[in-house]
């Protein structure tokens, strides 16, 4: 049986009104959720993940579907609080550029300290984020969130082949990128990798 498939009493539970059932779907999903929103959004991520399962619970009575469809609907709430979020931050910016300028860099150093001291999962969602944003959505629910290409074309509102060559193009710069070129370059007087598996297995 697929994850999918241990799932789906669950959601169906949620939808009958079960906390617990709900709470199940939600350990599930929070982690894709959230890393997804954490490229969308940054430092904002927890709270629209809050509003996006605030609003999954409210209408999820409407919601028709098995896990993969109900995933797809997910995160298409979690895109639009998303782009809400980015819509609210630009309204709140009034500094003057030099001041905004300023506080970029500071928080680019801050990530890049936060990358270096934390965990393989933000350095690889910090260098998702720094692609193009058709690029960075394309790679996350693709990859990260395991998305099909049908079902991320519908969030995204794009057709399927733009969802491919946009998932393909944040690949092949996530692949060139110096930081992913110089942690996969051999070390000296290490074994080599067997490039048939995966590291660390």
């Amino acid at each position: 049986m697929s994850d999918d498939d241990d799932l789906l009493p669950a959601l169906r539970a949620a939808q009958d009104g079960d906390e617990r059932g709900f709470a199940t779907v939600w350990r599930a999903l929070q982690p894709a959720v959230l890393r997804y929103l954490r490229v969308v959004v940054g430092d904002a991520a927890e709270d629209v993940a809050s509003e996006t399962w605030l609003q999954a619970a409210r209408d999820l009575h409407r919601f028709a579907g098995d896990v993969p469809a109900f995933r797809g609907w997910l995160f298409r709430i979690a895109r639009h609080r998303g782009i809400d979020e980015r819509r609210r931050a630009g309204r709140r910016v009034e500094e003057p550029a030099e001041s905004a300028g300023q506080d970029g860099a500071l928080r680019a150093r801050d990530a890049a300290a936060e990358a270096i001291e934390g965990s393989d999962t933000r350095w690889a969602l910090g260098l998702i984020a720094s692609l193009p944003t058709d690029q960075a959505e394309a790679v996350m629910l693709r990859v990260v969130a395991g998305l099909d290409v049908a079902t991320t074309a519908k969030v995204l509102g794009k057709r399927s082949g733009a969802v491919r060559v946009a998932t393909m193009r944040g690949l092949r710069k996530l692949a060139a990128h110096p930081q992913v070129l110089a942690r996969n370059a051999p070390v000296p007087g290490a074994a080599p990798v067997d490039p048939a598996l995966p590291e660390g297995v």
